[in-house]
């Protein structure tokens, strides 16, 4: 990859994040956030107002932040599945773990549960999910990519199943609109502390993938040609699921369910870099901060309202998803 798309690569994010901060409902003049923030490092003289500083240091930032970890996580996630399971049109969810976090965030929510529960469940049931899958999946110490995808669906559709009864019951003043709202993702819950904990998962994962980014590529063309190679495909792949599972539970346990990010993005650094996974990785992670930070940055400022995240990347997933199918007949080309 050339010097010129690294350089592009990491400045658009940080171009994309300064302007997260001063932009929105209430506008803040770029210098002004400038000085707020070199004022947490450096002596400077608070000449701007107390109301501007909270906006940008209380709200803005931990909110750009998490939008920032969650889609370079998606991202990542889905270029490694999509590697692994040697087909364009799948996502990080396809493994159930969206739709067992949702389960956990529901019952959390029936419970009563505060934002720290709620999000310990979510991740906790995100890794249930996950670990049901690849345990139904797995045949004679082996876990065929057919097998691992069909498990993936019929977990997916338990907990989906578990979720529509959790809403059966839920109150319907209060608690069954708390369930549909975090369902569809928000960032608007984001805090430090959520970062604190997120963070450190997200990194760990995405590490984790760059670490066997070669061994991917190889594992891309197959299982048989893999192993030809002296690359223990069974080791790989529950590698890969474990640290694609870590990020995507953390990522939905802070946000809700984002969904389409893991299946458009790798698509658009695949066409940027290509399909070698040692750029594509680093690649989907850049173009994943900053889509859903702009995608976040819409949310929140179209309207009076907090527009949630899954319905605008719904809007823009679907029809690249109908883009995909005609290209692709559902193939790898």
């Amino acid at each position: 990859m050339s010097k010129k798309k690294i350089i592009l690569l990491i400045a658009i994010p940080l171009v994309v994040f300064y302007v997260s901060l001063f932009v929105g409902r209430y506008m803040i003049d770029p210098m002004t956030v400038l000085r707020i923030l070199l004022a947490k490092i450096f002596p400077i003289t608070h000449n701007w107002s107390s109301t501007a500083e909270v906006i940008v240091i209380q709200i803005r930032l931990p909110r750009a932040i998490l939008a920032i970890f969650v889609g370079a996580g998606l991202s990542i996630s889905g270029t490694a599945y999509q590697g692994m399971f040697r087909n364009p049109l799948v996502s990080p969810d396809i493994l159930g773990v969206s739709a067992a976090a949702g389960f956990g965030a529901a019952l959390a929510i029936l419970l009563s549960a505060n934002i720290w529960e709620l999000q310990l469940a979510a991740f906790a049931f995100g890794v249930l999910g996950v670990t049901l899958t690849y345990l139904i999946a797995r045949v004679y110490k082996t876990t065929p990519t057919l097998m691992l995808v069909l498990s993936g669906v019929i977990v997916a559709a338990f907990f989906s199943a578990l979720v529509s009864g959790a809403k059966l019951i839920a109150d319907p003043e209060s608690k069954l609109p708390a369930i549909t709202y975090w369902l569809l993702g928000s960032f608007n819950r984001a805090t430090y502390k959520s970062l604190y904990i997120v963070i450190p998962i997200i990194v760990l994962g995405s590490v984790g993938l760059m670490l066997v980014s070669w061994r991917l590529n190889v594992l891309s063309m197959g299982d048989d040609e893999a192993r030809s190679m002296g690359v223990k495909t069974e080791s790989l792949k529950f590698f890969i699921i474990a640290c694609t599972t870590l990020i995507t539970a953390s990522a939905v346990s802070v946000s809700g369910i984002v969904g389409w990010v893991g299946l458009v993005i790798p698509h658009v650094g695949r066409m940027i870099v290509g399909p070698n996974h040692r750029w594509l990785l680093p690649t989907s992670m850049a173009l994943g901060a900053v889509f859903l930070l702009v995608v976040d940055d819409i949310a929140r400022t179209a309207t009076p309202l907090d527009i949630p995240i899954g319905i605008l990347t719904g809007l823009i997933g679907a029809p690249f998803f109908a883009y995909l199918l005609r290209r692709t007949k559902g193939g790898w080309k």
